[in-house]
């Protein structure tokens, strides 16, 4: 299969960069951001991107994927709702909608969060817009849309965030972080385990369009014989 990455610097796109890249049956990957991802893989390329909210004149560039992976997100903290939906949803829509008109057989898997609402009628705002932003995906014309809804994630094989304020936690966390997992195996996941389960939802689907932790842990898995 032929692979997208929006997000690709950031942790989970670390995670689902380097799953992509070891897997076997993923023979292209291409990430699109504004900074180039460091790596260097014979299967990877990349298109450095300034206005991410602007895709005309390169339809060569994102057409042929069999798979859209969308990690690309921001913390509300801070700002208003208006910034918060032009940061999140118009985004991500802007990008679906293009990729949607030119890939219609592709599985876009979108990362959320765990407490997005789809009824958008939440009190907290940036629910309320990750909620919109879902539905508004889940109404496209792709193949498959799969919503990820993670809770926790711990960052393994190096892989670091670029939020300063997760980097801390995520420093401070490190010596209890595979004490919780092993407790609470289906609600702590990794981002190796996002990786997988964004590739298995390619190849094999998953049961429902939004996954809530323990979902995506299920999908992380090996197919069962």
């Amino acid at each position: 299969m032929n692979v997208l990455i929006f997000g690709a610097t950031g942790m989970v796109g670390q995670g689902v960069l380097r799953e992509c890249l070891a897997a076997p049956d993923v023979a292209m990957v291409k990430t699109i951001g504004r900074t180039p991802t460091g790596q260097r893989n014979l299967k990877l390329r990349e298109l450095v991107h300034g206005e991410m909210w602007n895709y005309e004149g390169i339809d060569e560039e994102l057409s042929g994927f069999d798979a859209c992976f969308f990690c690309i997100g921001v913390s509300s903290a801070g700002m208003s709702e208006e910034k918060y939906t032009h940061l999140t949803c118009d985004l991500t829509l802007n990008a679906a909608r293009k990729l949607a008109a030119l890939n219609p057989q592709m599985v876009f898997v979108y990362v959320s969060g765990v407490g997005a609402d789809s009824s958008e009628k939440s009190s907290v705002m940036w629910e309320r817009v990750r909620g919109r932003t879902e539905n508004a995906l889940l109404a496209l014309p792709f193949r498959s849309v799969y919503i990820f809804r993670p809770g926790m994630i711990q960052p393994l094989d190096g892989i670091k965030s670029k939020t300063p304020a997760y980097r801390i936690f995520y420093t401070l966390a490190r010596p209890i972080l595979p004490l919780l997992r092993a407790a609470l195996p289906t609600q702590i996941l990794t981002t190796a385990q996002m990786g997988r389960a964004m590739l298995n939802a390619v190849r094999r689907g998953a049961a429902s369009r939004v996954l809530g932790a323990p979902e995506i842990s299920a999908l992380s898995r090996p197919a069962q014989p």
